[in-house]
């Protein structure tokens, strides 16, 4: 690198960051580690507040966004997050539930954070600052036209994240970038742009905090609603929970209880009978079909148990 041009990257990136509202720093809260515990407590409570009031203004694009990632998804495609720090560990996160929540399959729904795996756990230097690397990162995953890949990230210039969208709508994957300013790069590069804008943190520069909490809540609406689209769930019970555990296995019993009022020895013939299968038990206990009728009518049904249940008693 020339010497003249050395210091021109990081003078341009702190120029950058000094536009940014996320990195914003508050004049009116620099005594704030004077106050006592219970008064920063307060302070940091009532940030919180406004969270999801930031979010409540941005749910027509999350909703749209949402009914796109599940059309794809209805045919075949998978849903990826990608993001680097405490976005991608967000991801991560969002993504490792949806196989014991809603029985997903393992690459259904895929995290992937700058740095791999280790930067779930320990800062991996210059990850986030690579476009190229989310480009190789997805390219590892073959990603198809039927994909779905959401950049997170709080500054909304991340070089992974936004290097993550521009790789996979060149190659006609649906694409959502979730920043936390206005005006960003990642929401521009995206089909959908989500820009859920917290204002400055209280710590500076702290985006683990409002920022966080506003990614943490507009991807629980993005999984939980792809899957209740996709026919993952009875009303609002989870009807495809993979009984894995003791406690699975009592909340499955459960959930065919509240969605059919059977007694107990009914739900556990149910149950043994299909397998374990939750929606299998239910459509056998409310449509009065056997074990592979059940199974039949959910697989015309693409996994709808609705669907399925007017079927049963359509026939």
């Amino acid at each position: 690198m020339n010497p003249s041009t050395q210091g021109q990257a990081p003078d341009r990136l702190r120029a950058e960051l000094d536009t940014l509202t996320t990195e914003a720093f508050r004049p009116e809260l620099a005594d704030v580690d004077r106050l006592n515990t219970l008064a920063i407590a307060r302070l940091m409570n009532a940030e919180d507040a406004a969270v999801p009031t930031a979010v409540a203004e941005r749910l027509p694009e999350v909703a749209a966004a949402i009914d796109a990632i599940a059309a794809r998804m209805a045919d075949g495609g998978r849903l990826i997050y990608a993001g680097a720090g405490t976005a991608g560990r967000l991801g991560v996160l969002d993504a490792s539930e949806c196989p014991p929540t809603f029985n997903a399959a393992p690459d259904q729904v895929i995290g992937l954070i700058a740095g791999g795996p280790d930067a779930l756990v320990t800062s991996i230097e210059g990850a986030e600052d690579s476009a190229e690397l989310a480009a190789a990162d997805l390219a590892a995953l073959k990603l198809t036209d039927r994909d779905s890949v959401v950049g997170v990230s709080a500054s909304g210039r991340t070089p992974y994240a936004v290097g993550a969208v521009t790789y996979a709508r060149e190659r006609g994957a649906l694409t959502v970038g979730l920043a936390c300013n206005a005006g960003s790069a990642l929401a521009a590069a995206a089909e959908h742009g989500i820009e859920v804008v917290v204002g400055p943190e209280m710590l500076t520069g702290s985006t683990r905090l409002k920022a966080g909490t506003a990614q943490k809540l507009v991807l629980n609406m993005v999984s939980t609603l792809t899957m209740i689209r996709l026919g993952k769930t009875y009303g609002n019970l989870m009807v495809d929970v993979r009984a894995s555990n003791e406690k699975l296995r009592a909340r499955s019993r459960r959930i065919v209880a509240l969605a059919t009022g059977a007694p107990d020895d009914a739900i556990e013939a149910a149950l043994a009978a299909t397998g374990g299968e939750v929606k299998n038990a239910i459509l056998t206990l409310l449509a009065d079909v056997d074990a592979a009728t059940a199974e039949r009518l959910l697989a015309e049904a693409n996994g709808h148990l609705r669907a399925a249940i007017d079927a049963a008693r359509a026939a």
